[in-house]
């Protein structure tokens, strides 16, 4: 049994993909997949020059989302263990409180209860660092 073959859009390398019939192959000769979407050519390449306005404004950006997460990880650090465990398995991995009620032999309202007094722990952190806005 023969395998469709297909172009990568970023590389131009080839990619086995679902069989077809041999019957496709000895009529058409060959079988090309035309699944992908419009301007795959565009994607390859980037053909914008970026502003020096532009440059700084995403290097601002990328220093402010560094921050965040150092003071993120601050606050996570005054947290207690338990909150600490819980928060990092809702938020981080997006676990259900459901889930992380299961693994640890709780019920959910007391996994609901520990994640948002830790949540308001960390708010007053923030606060008292004056790190909100």
């Amino acid at each position: 049994m023969r395998y469709r073959t297909r172009l990568c859009c970023l590389c131009g390398g080839r990619k086995t993909t679902a069989p077809i019939s041999t019957h496709k192959i000895r009529y058409h000769k060959t079988y090309y997949s035309l699944d992908c979407e419009d301007g795959i050519e565009n994607c390859a390449f980037d053909f914008t020059a970026k502003s020096l306005k532009e440059i700084l404004l995403e290097q601002e950006e990328e220093q402010l989302f560094l921050a965040t997460l150092e003071h993120l990880s601050e606050a996570m650090d005054s947290l207690t263990d338990i909150q600490a465990r819980r928060i990092h398995a809702r938020y981080i991995l997006g676990k259900k409180l459901i889930e992380i009620a299961a693994e640890e032999g709780v019920s959910v309202s007391v996994v609901q209860q520990t994640v948002k007094s830790g949540l308001k722990r960390m708010r007053n952190y923030f606060e008292k660092k004056k790190w909100r806005e």
